[in-house]
């Protein structure tokens, strides 16, 4: 795990602020109220959500000393890529199906990839572009070039910064890297925080004024969704095996995890599964490494994983209403290792192939007054893989329900059962020859609204 060294963080700043003020500082930009007792999503959140898959860019001064956590002693001399081609990421996820890339401008290390007026610890300090190199810069062009969404990791940890645990002047200083970040290189899709709080100097620990930094992106790039343990848009999903939660609901309780690192009882399963009542929509996102570590480390070359896992991968993040966050590092040449790309490649192809005719297109649809769907093929096929939707721009309902399917003979059997559906369930079952196929609602929360279904052989 990268992204979550221990973690002691204070309530402190959130009982003095309040969290109503919080709330007052999270809502994200499009709301709308919701019907009584069931958020919706923005249109931020929307458009992230169907997005399904964005990349992480793992990158920085720990590619050079094959580390995952940098210690922030690091000489910015080190950061030296001979050949960074942005454009190279930036085409290989757009080619692979990825519609984002989500970039680590500063880790841990407090390393920072543009260069900035609040340290020296920056690219500006390294030989690469003669000192006049900006990492976000390439990557923000490279983003608009392919038509890609950009995101920005902005560390809360900083291991090298003086100020780090003097909590008024390092949130001086984060919210000021901050505001670089979000003035200097146009729309931002998402801004990704963590829970990281490890110790400062003389093991003094900071203390985070989260409705503070979250308040600047609202202000900054109101179109963005911001991302962190508690959201206040995205969740994390509980872990970086790259497997949502069963059921995965939404909705959350934002008191479950009141702000990124808490420690309190029930935050695993509320970041899991959600809450089916809970009364804001924070959807979760799944992030993994295509590789053993985060960084690139030129030993695990042989050990990227295969195009069968990715898919697996797909099925356990989007095809349980989550999206994919997979993180592919680029080289200390500063280009994704081609074993990486070649998988990406196979990864897309192996997606297109396994959903690339809906045996439902042209069925006869009819729904019954309890939110059921029936359809009746236009010819019998054998159906192997189901797609299942809600409109969540209506919100999120459905808790159970049974996939049948009967042949010409008539008789119903179950294909598949399952919980939450959301933006996307995705089921795998035993290949079986069908002409009509029913999803049945067997629990809901409030009415339901007749979900898709498209099925795969």
């Amino acid at each position: 795990m990268v992204t979550r060294p221990s973690r002691e963080l204070t309530r402190r700043s959130f009982l003095e602020l309040g969290l109503a003020s919080l709330a007052a500082c999270a809502l994200p930009r499009g709301s709308a109220p919701a019907p009584p007792g069931r958020p919706r999503p923005s249109a931020s959140q929307l458009r992230w959500q169907r997005d399904e898959l964005a990349m992480f860019l793992h990158f920085g001064v720990n590619t050079f000393t094959d580390r995952e956590w940098g210690d922030g002693r690091e000489d910015p001399a080190i950061f030296a890529p001979s050949r960074l081609d942005a454009m190279q990421w930036a085409r290989a996820a757009r080619d692979a199906g990825f519609r984002a890339l989500v970039l680590t401008a500063k880790h841990h290390d407090g390393f920072c990839l543009w260069p900035t007026s609040t340290t020296r610890h920056s690219v500006a300090s390294s030989p690469w572009r003669d000192g006049s190199g900006d990492v976000v810069r390439e990557l923000t062009d490279a983003c608009r070039a392919t038509g890609l969404r950009a995101g920005l990791y902005l560390s809360p940890w900083d291991r090298n910064h003086p100020s780090y645990g003097d909590s008024p002047r390092y949130d001086d200083v984060y919210v000021a890297q901050l505001t670089e970040l979000l003035t200097r290189y146009g729309p931002v899709a998402e801004v990704w925080f963590d829970g990281a709080n490890g110790e400062g100097p003389d093991g003094r620990k900071q203390v985070y004024d989260w409705p503070r930094i979250w308040g600047t992106v609202r202000r900054l790039q109101p179109g963005a969704v911001i991302f962190s343990d508690a959201g206040p848009d995205v969740r994390w999903c509980g872990n970086e095996r790259g497997v949502a939660g069963d059921p995965n609901w939404s909705t959350v309780d934002p008191a479950a995890v009141p702000y990124p690192g808490a420690d309190a009882p029930g935050v695993g399963d509320a970041l899991q599964h959600g809450d089916p009542h809970g009364s804001v929509w924070r959807p979760a996102e799944v992030d993994v490494s295509i590789r053993p570590g985060w960084f690139h480390h030129a030993s695990e070359d042989e050990k990227v994983r295969g195009v069968e896992n990715l898919v697996e991968l797909y099925f356990t993040s989007v095809g349980r209403n989550g999206k994919l966050l997979l993180n592919v590092p680029p080289t200390r040449d500063g280009l994704l290792h081609p074993t990486d790309v070649a998988r990406l490649t196979a990864f897309r192809a192996a997606r297109d192939e396994l959903f690339a005719h809906d045996l439902a297109v042209g069925a006869r649809r009819s729904v019954g007054r309890d939110g059921s769907v029936t359809l009746e093929l236009p010819r019998a096929a054998t159906v192997g893989v189901a797609r299942l939707g809600e409109d969540i721009a209506r919100g999120q309902r459905v808790a159970r329900y049974a996939l049948e399917g009967a042949g010409d003979s008539g008789a119903w059997r179950t294909l598949a059962e399952g919980t939450t559906l959301g933006h996307a369930k995705l089921d795998r079952f035993p290949p079986a020859t069908v002409r009509r196929v029913r999803l049945r609602i067997l629990e809901a929360v409030g009415v339901t609204h007749p979900p898709t279904i498209a099925l795969f052989a």
